[in-house]
């Protein structure tokens, strides 16, 4: 499973995973959900990580679901891989940032409201084309989705498939900034050195009061996401 789909590096203590499969517009297979999960899950209890950074490589940072891969295992093992995935987003105590570089469809969307800041580049835009894919929400997104961005648009998003701008992204408050794509990285990162000079601990501890309200909410809806999704994927498979 260890493949470079998947790069890990650190700088000084910040862990940056980068999905790098630009061929295939880093859509994430079955490995790089384990990949991530694990990683994320390692660098929870890892004392000389103090934050993680997602980002991708080349123009996308990821369009979703590599459905081209899910063939290569059976439908419950990739459910369990997704849930995981989601779950270790869901847990992460420590400063969790992405680095939008490109458009983030399907898992790659929903999981940046789980995320605690969000850079993103000009050209990147935001889709959940669930409804026309025939399968339903994920992600956690039918939590995150209204309390990030109001109801009325999250009922875009997540029914009616609306593609969300990045400038659009910002003024509805789904991510922090947005830069042009020859500045996103420096700039994004001159911010992330500004954070890590500041008290970790105080940090950390007010993450998880933020977040105290709705964890186990976000938990719940994981599951219960995962279980509907699961159920019209097998009636999909079955017609």
């Amino acid at each position: 499973m260890d493949d470079n789909t998947i790069v890990e590096t650190n700088k000084d203590t910040i862990k940056v995973i980068r999905f790098n499969k630009p061929q295939k517009k880093n859509a994430i297979d079955g490995n790089m959900y384990y990949r991530v999960t694990k990683i994320l899950n390692e660098a929870a209890i890892d004392d000389s990580v103090s934050m993680v950074v997602l980002t991708g490589t080349a123009e996308f940072y990821s369009s979703g679901n590599d459905v081209s891969n899910s063939g290569s295992k059976s439908e419950d093992v990739h459910m369990k891989l997704l849930k995981d995935f989601i779950e270790a987003f869901i847990k992460f105590p420590k400063l969790l940032i992405a680095i939008v570089n490109g458009p983030a469809i399907g898992i790659a969307a929903t999981t940046l409201a789980l995320c605690d800041l969000v850079y993103a580049s000009e050209n990147a835009y935001f889709f959940t084309p669930f409804s026309k894919l025939h399968i339903t929400a994920e992600g956690g997104s039918t939590l995150t989705f209204p309390r990030l961005i109001g109801q009325r648009k999250a009922a875009e998003m997540l029914l009616f498939n609306h593609k969300m701008s990045a400038k659009e992204a910002l003024e509805c408050g789904f991510i922090n900034r947005v830069y042009k794509p020859e500045e996103l990285e420096r700039r994004a990162w001159d911010n992330i050195n500004e954070i890590s000079k500041l008290p970790a601990n105080s940090i950390l501890a007010t993450k998880n009061l933020l977040r105290r309200v709705y964890y186990d909410d976000l938990l719940k809806t994981n599951d219960v996401e995962i279980a509907v999704l699961t159920k019209y994927l097998k009636a999909k498979s079955n017609l």
